[in-house]
């Protein structure tokens, strides 16, 4: 045993917390360290999120403008270029599905996809998917490919 590997005997340090509230003998008495008055002494207190102390919180201080839509549905984009790259790299021969998109990463599992007209389509395929773009879906079947919407 030397100085630098001295410890204090097992819980003899970190002590509870100060008792409050426990007579005036004991020095945290009376107010019990809450000060005098006001919403904070009070039991039961707790402020409401957000509250910056009667100062206009955040939330009310900036602007909001525009509209949201709760009836929007929105899909997620896969451009055909990116369907010529997955039967170039063989991922794919002649189908294409949702699963096939989700499982190479053009898409999340819960995500309604549509094909976009973006790119090239050289090879024929099946493509089905929720939904198509007028010029997507004419760039498959003049590739000779078929577009079922789900």
């Amino acid at each position: 045993m030397n100085l630098s590997n001295l410890k204090p005997a097992e819980g003899s340090v970190n002590r509870a917390g100060k008792r409050v509230g426990r007579g005036q003998g004991s020095g945290k008495g009376g107010t019990a360290t809450r000060g005098h008055k006001g919403a904070k002494s009070r039991s039961g207190y707790s402020k409401k999120i957000g509250f910056e102390g009667g100062q206009m919180p955040l939330q009310r201080r900036v602007p909001k403008f525009g509209f949201t839509n709760i009836n929007r549905v929105a899909y997620k984009g896969v451009n055909l270029n990116k369907l010529q790259e997955l039967v170039d790299n063989k991922i794919v021969k002649d189908t294409i599905t949702v699963e096939t998109l989700v499982d190479n990463g053009l898409a999340k599992r819960k995500d309604l996809i549509k094909i976009l007209g973006g790119g090239e389509l050289k090879a024929s395929l099946k493509v089905s998917v929720h939904k198509f773009t007028a010029s997507a879906k004419a760039a498959i079947e003049a590739a000779g490919g078929e577009a079922i919407n789900l």
